[in-house]
């Protein structure tokens, strides 16, 4: 397996979202918000780079309430290793700001670019660009709701006018991918990637429907994106990979090279 250079790991620890079509990014001294109103779920809102002494910390997460509150959106509390105050998780428990039930922590891991990943062979497997057209873009939606949160997006005029604004921001960021997976011309899988060249690129949303999992979907995805990777000349690929994801992604050869902790606030929502 190819060495894991310097660059690549403080890429993965460092990188901030900047903003971007879609993508409000809020950047004080002492923390950063980003908000996404058409994906209004914790997570894609988030505030994250929590830099303050103990006695801010309760001015902080009052202020970060007084700015979101009025976009009504959930939002995730995101910790590093260099969180300060080093005890800001047990704060945020005391305003009723809890742990995220579906996972508390991720791991922080990397790939180097030049390293292989060989495609399974998987009969009547198909990738496709998902956001050549609205109604690609959307069964990839799809298959990503069902994987993750065992939902069906429903047809929803709402739903789908968020669907085509996302799609088209996707598309106006030009370093914004989403593709969709299908076997059989049916709907199995889904996954993301924005690229930062020359640094690197960042993979997320990797998911497969629980009727497709065992066939080697995720892999073909994650290899798919290595590719295009590849061809963008960026440095590697970093992901924040779950208790699912993570063990697959270390047998692709990933290494872990740091964590995440999670929090969910519903207060702002």
């Amino acid at each position: 397996m190819p060495a894991v250079s310097q660059g690549l790991v403080d890429f993965a620890n460092n990188l901030r979202q900047p903003p971007a079509p879609g993508i409000e990014v809020i950047v004080t001294p002492r923390y950063q918000i980003t908000l996404q109103p058409d994906f209004p779920i914790p997570g894609p809102n988030s505030i994250s780079w929590v830099r303050c002494t103990a006695d801010e910390a309760g001015e902080v997460i009052r202020e970060v309430h007084t700015t979101v509150a009025p976009r009504h959106l959930p939002v995730m509390w995101t910790l590093d290793p260099g969180t300060e105050p080093p005890d800001f998780a047990e704060l945020l428990e005391a305003c009723g700001i809890h742990a995220d039930p579906h996972g508390v922590e991720s791991a922080v891991m990397v790939l180097p670019i030049d390293a292989e990943i060989e495609a399974p062979e998987i009969p009547g497997l198909e990738i496709h660009d998902a956001l050549a057209d609205l109604a690609t873009f959307r069964r990839a939606d799809a298959a990503a709701a069902e994987a993750f949160m065992s939902v069906s997006l429903g047809d929803d005029p709402d739903v789908i006018a968020m669907q085509d604004r996302r799609r088209r921001n996707f598309l106006a960021a030009g370093n914004r991918l989403w593709l969709l997976a299908t076997v059989n011309g049916e709907p199995a899988g889904a996954a993301g990637m924005t690229m930062f060249p020359p640094r690197g690129a960042t993979i997320n949303g990797g998911s497969v429907r629980p009727k497709f999992r065992g066939r080697g979907v995720y892999r073909a995805l994650v290899a798919a994106r290595l590719a295009i990777a590849r061809r963008s000349r960026v440095g590697g690929l970093c992901v924040w990979s779950g208790e699912m994801s993570g063990p697959i992604l270390a047998r692709l050869g990933f290494e872990k090279v740091g964590w995440r902790r999670f929090y969910v606030d519903t207060t702002t929502a």
